[in-house]
């Protein structure tokens, strides 16, 4: 076991996506599709391994070529690192499975491998991670990855969508450049450990406190500043619409919740965490009416994650308070809002996909029928809806309820109204869905059959939203494990 425990999983996280891409690209779509799922499931092993020796261990620490922060860089592991990389090779595997056979259907299958093995790649290097231009830098690679999906479907829609993501995303990371040439600039260092140590409140560090959290609040598409993310999602083939909404968007909260925690703790004042608590209320109730609005399945399910990332910005009203019991169910409510989501919508998302491709069309309207002919599609939706929802016994509710938990102690009430009506307007656009589908289907109404691995793919996503309710001990006993 120790042997096990000693092996370099930092290099092979990073290492073995940026092989297989290449391989992807070099080999082409057809030895791509091949290889994926070995080195898909090798991923989710390493991952889980390195959630192995953080328990075992506490944090791990790794200095690239001996070289120590300031001079080095500097990767490191901790509890909530482990459980994004975790997640992220859990959700990627069955997404994987998926796109292998949607791509035999639809364009895209020679641009769609190479990307989305440096997509991986790039959010595994954002979260190990400890200094803030490689933050950066990942996050950079992250966006340009995610933008090359979006577009590769080609045509103007595709196009636009791509083209509005990618000045989003650029506009936040040179936002959020300023801000760490700010601190730089100030302290002559990189480190979030070492800055964490020197960071008072000044004028620059305010600055560029305020410059990296709207930089970040851009690209986690928090309201009101929201408007690439729906065409992005909505527009894009099936499978990446999945991996968008389930974890890019993640990496940007991941990254403002590090730096939260980590680094502008001293900066972090009550009105602050108010306003982001504020713009997360006000996402979760807004997306939600305009996903109870649209005509179309895709559109409906990328707004419906407009309002789920408002949930995940009550984190931070709540983590700030002085208690530090509340600060921890704050702080475990977040991240398993954040796990719950990722594996219930890529489940909807490839649930919807498959659908979209047996009735030939994208329309609410055309689901007459449906239930009856893609029974298993129809229960990964109502599955992962369950979760969306906050209804035992799914990691959504335990989410909710740690969230309402720290609200309820920290007599912060408004957040607990939010949260119950964004639930209430979550059943509504879902049951929208759900009471078409089960309708007699029209007179002459084709559905055209599909292969049944995009059903049990969505459909083990979202089982695995369904599960988390029952491991959630063992997520947050790794989130504490090198916390106080």
């Amino acid at each position: 076991m120790q042997a096990i425990l000693g092996i370099d999983t930092f290099a092979w996280l990073i290492a073995l996506p940026l092989a297989f891409a290449t391989a992807s690209f070099l080999l082409g779509p057809r030895a791509a599709r091949v290889i994926a799922p070995a080195g898909l499931a090798l991923g989710l092993l390493v991952a889980a391994l390195l959630a192995l020796q953080v328990m075992d261990g506490g944090a791990r620490h790794q200095a690239l070529g001996g070289w120590a922060a300031p001079l080095g860089i500097e990767l490191h592991a901790d509890g909530l690192s482990a459980l994004m990389l975790l997640m992220t090779a859990a959700v990627v595997l069955p997404v994987g499975l998926y796109a292998r056979v949607y791509f035999e259907r639809q364009p895209g299958a020679a641009t769609f491998w190479p990307l989305t093995w440096f997509l991986i790649g790039a959010m595994n290097a954002l979260y190990l991670s400890a200094d803030l231009f490689n933050l950066y830098v990942t996050l950079e690679l992250l966006g340009l990855a995610a933008v090359g999906l979006v577009a590769m479907a080609g045509g103007v829609p595709a196009i636009t969508a791509g083209l509005r993501y990618l000045l989003a995303a650029l506009a936040g990371s040179l936002l959020y450049l300023l801000g760490v040439a700010l601190l730089y600039g100030a302290h002559g260092t990189l480190s979030i450990a070492l800055l964490a140590a020197q960071l008072t409140s000044a004028p620059h560090a305010w600055l560029a406190a305020a410059l990296m959290v709207l930089g970040l609040i851009i690209k986690s598409a928090l309201f009101p500043l929201h408007f690439w993310l729906p065409p992005a999602h909505g527009g894009a083939a099936a499978p990446v619409s999945a991996l968008l909404s389930a974890l890019v968007i993640k990496a940007s909260f991941y990254l403002l919740a590090r730096l939260w925690l980590d680094l502008f703790g001293a900066l972090a004042t009550p009105a602050a965490s108010q306003l982001l608590g504020g713009l997360g209320a006000a996402a979760i109730i807004w997306g939600s009416v305009l996903a109870l609005h649209q005509d179309k399945l895709k559109m409906l399910v990328a707004y419906s994650t407009v309002a789920q990332i408002g949930y995940l910005f009550l984190l931070f009203p709540l983590v700030t308070h002085t208690s530090a019991t509340v600060a921890a169910s704050a702080l475990a409510g977040g991240v398993m809002q954040a796990l719950s989501h990722a594996a219930a919508k890529s489940a909807m998302f490839l649930a919807v996909g498959a659908m979209i491709l047996s009735m030939g069309r994208d329309d609410i309207c055309g689901l007459d029928g449906m239930g009856a002919r893609l029974p298993i599609s129809f229960v990964a939706f109502a599955l992962a809806s369950v979760s969306l929802m906050g209804l035992p016994p799914s990691g959504g509710f335990i989410a909710k309820w740690l969230l309402l938990e720290a609200a309820l102690k920290s007599g912060q009430w408004w957040w607990i109204v939010a949260m119950i009506l964004g639930g209430l307007l979550t059943a509504a656009y879902v049951f929208r869905v759900l009471r078409r589908a089960f309708r007699p289907a029209r007179h002459g109404q084709v559905f055209e059959p599909v292969p049944r691995t995009l059903e049990l793919s969505a459909l083990a996503l979202a089982g695995a939203a369904l599960a988390l309710g029952f491991v959630a001990t063992a997520a947050l006993t790794l989130l504490r494990g090198d916390r106080p």
